[in-house]
């Protein structure tokens, strides 16, 4: 069984998580319409290839942890909504080009055939840069801090973070380099803390949350993102070496996101519970 799989969570974490799912992927749903034309036009394809990256499965952890954020912040889900449907569709994109042949080649992905596979490399490459684009139009209809939060998860989902990892990681692989902890804590910072640092704030702007909050809420996620990608290799059994080392890294790193907390109060006991739940996975 997945350490991280969340029928393994405490209740209030399962029941966060399928709330969240619920709202977003609804309006995932509303957003990815299929257009009104024939099945076998090559735009309809493209659009019914979108939604068969964005729905078809995932823990939604990122989006979650959007709409949790905002609602420890002072907020409300609805307030959030743009921007959790944002982050989703652009984690997609990612994985859709992660898929390719040119990146990690896989064949499936969540039981499912990836892209490429159930259509073509090229119908996938433009899926991918289709839902990037859709991302920012989406995050930029958001009703307070727009602008702030374009700039935000453009800069976390760039050269400098998350694309900065993907391009370790197959630098490595290229290499044979064997990564040590360091090596891991930078690559895994990238290629996920970045997104759960983004998800983290970008709920806090959509609370309208002041620099010091969002600052905080920024750290919670990165420690937190890092963790849980700690226990992922875990249950996949990468890095094996590092195991021990990692996972009491993991536990630091929950510790110190539950710290960060500490200015919300009460406000930020769920959040605190799910870095309890993944520090301890």
């Amino acid at each position: 069984m997945s350490t991280i799989d969340p029928t393994t969570a405490p209740k209030i974490i399962q029941d966060w998580l399928g709330n969240a799912r619920k709202l977003v992927d609804k309006e995932l749903a509303t957003l990815l319409k299929l257009p009104a034309l024939p099945e076998d036009d090559p735009v309809y394809r493209l659009a019914d290839a979108m939604r068969y990256a964005v729905l078809g499965g995932g823990k939604r952890l990122r989006p979650a942890l959007v709409l949790a954020a905002c609602e420890a912040c002072g907020g409300t889900p609805e307030d959030a909504l743009p921007a959790a449907a944002a982050i989703e569709m652009l984690h997609a994109y990612t994985l859709v080009h992660d898929d390719l042949p040119a990146m990690d080649d896989d064949d499936e992905r969540r039981g499912r055939a990836t892209v490429h596979i159930k259509y073509d490399e090229a119908t996938a490459i433009l899926v991918g840069d289709a839902l990037l684009t859709f991302a920012f139009q989406t995050l930029a209809s958001g009703k307070r801090g727009a602008a702030e939060a374009v700039l935000l998860l453009a800069s976390r989902a760039g050269h400098e973070d998350l694309l900065a990892g993907q391009m370790l990681d197959l630098g490595w692989q290229s290499a044979e380099h064997t990564p040590d902890l360091a090596d891991l804590q930078r690559l895994h910072a990238a290629k996920t803390g970045a997104l759960f640092s983004a998800a983290c704030e970008l709920g806090a702007i959509a609370a309208g949350a002041n620099a010091e909050t969002r600052s905080k809420m920024a750290q919670y996620g990165l420690e937190v993102g890092v963790a849980f990608q700690h226990a992922d290799d875990l249950d996949d059994g990468d890095f094996a070496d590092h195991a021990k080392s990692a996972a009491a890294e993991r536990i630091e790193l929950a510790r110190s996101a539950e710290k960060a907390l500490d200015l919300l109060g009460d406000s930020g006991a769920l959040l605190k519970s799910f870095a309890q739940w993944i520090g301890s996975a």
